[in-house]
């Protein structure tokens, strides 16, 4: 350097020390003092140790736009002259990325793995298998209770052999069809005399047994191919008119415990026996065979009727 300079322009030429020399006092070197070492307007290339923080802008670069105030960045902010392509608009995304709270680890904020769900998974598989087999344990006793039912239904109770059902009574009867007869083909006993005037007879030709209603008239079936001993239902096909009737019934020359109930069940009045066509049953117990079964007149019966038919069935039937 020569007396009467500025000082070092380039860094190379900049004595940090020039203040201790007596050409650099001359040139106006001066101690530090916040600026730079050396010269006047030398270039600042020192500063002071603990003057610069890492992360904060320098002053120059801190330069805010027009009509805004600079703000100083710190340690945690991002360096304004450096940001990561993934940060500026369109930039590619990384492939690290942050991993959801709900994700897998033991990090505070995550969580481990779904035991909740495991734990309902395995509620709902031991309840369906607890379901099939509280299933398949009813569905057994149903089959035990509905083997049962047929083991009793097979053995017929005291009750069902002293009286036979009605369900019993169709099955012999369909077995062995019992004998029905007309009134031609009865017995006629007393003043009882055969009369077709009337209409509503069922019987052949429309012929009924009339003249019944005076005492020792009857009419008597002898009924062949009985299939054996037992219960049995005898119906009377008969008309009547007004006023209930009963009459004598004889099974086997033995009067039945009752009188035979001939009542005016179709309600005709007047004397009108076109009208008064009913029927009526009685319970007697038959043998195997042959039996006779008569229809009387006696002293205290009533005997206004017109009879028709006669026919049985097997067992105590309505119908």
């Amino acid at each position: 350097m020569t007396p009467g300079n500025n000082g070092a322009s380039t860094p190379e030429d900049d004595d940090p020390f020039g203040y201790l020399y007596a050409d650099g006092q001359a040139n106006g070197a001066q101690p530090p003092s916040g600026g730079g070492y050396g010269y006047p307007n030398s270039v600042n290339r020192v500063r002071a140790v603990g003057t610069r923080q890492y992360g904060q802008q320098s002053q120059n670069a801190q330069t805010a736009p027009y009509g805004q105030v600079p703000q100083q960045a710190t340690y945690s902010q991002p360096n304004a002259h450096y940001a990561a392509p993934e940060t500026l608009p369109g930039g590619a995304q990384t492939a690290q990325q942050q991993m959801p709270s709900g994700g897998v680890g033991g990090g505070r904020g995550g969580r481990g793995p779904n035991h909740k769900g495991l734990l309902i998974g395995a509620i709902a598989v031991v309840a369906a298998v607890v379901i099939g087999i509280g299933v398949a344990m009813v569905g057994g006793d149903k089959d035990n209770k509905d083997d049962a039912s047929d083991e009793v239904g097979t053995s017929p109770t005291q009750s069902q052999e002293s009286k036979p059902s009605p369900s019993a009574s169709k099955a012999g009867e369909s077995e062995t069809e019992l004998p029905t007869i007309d009134a031609k083909a009865l017995r006629l006993g007393g003043g009882a005399t055969l009369a077709q005037d009337v209409e509503g007879a069922q019987s052949d030709g429309g012929i009924y047994v009339g003249n019944l209603n005076q005492v020792g008239s009857s009419v008597t079936w002898t009924v062949n191919g009985v299939p054996k001993d037992g219960a049995y239902t005898v119906f009377a096909r008969y008309s009547t008119a007004d006023e209930d009737q009963k009459m004598t019934l004889t099974v086997n020359g033995k009067p039945f415990g009752t009188k035979l109930n001939m009542g005016n069940f179709a309600r005709a009045k007047g004397g009108d026996f076109a009208k008064g066509w009913t029927k009526t049953y009685a319970y007697p117990t038959l043998s195997k065979g042959t039996n006779t079964i008569t229809v009387s007149c006696q002293d205290g019966d009533k005997c206004n009727v017109l009879l028709d038919q006669l026919w049985l069935k097997a067992g105590q039937v309505k119908d």
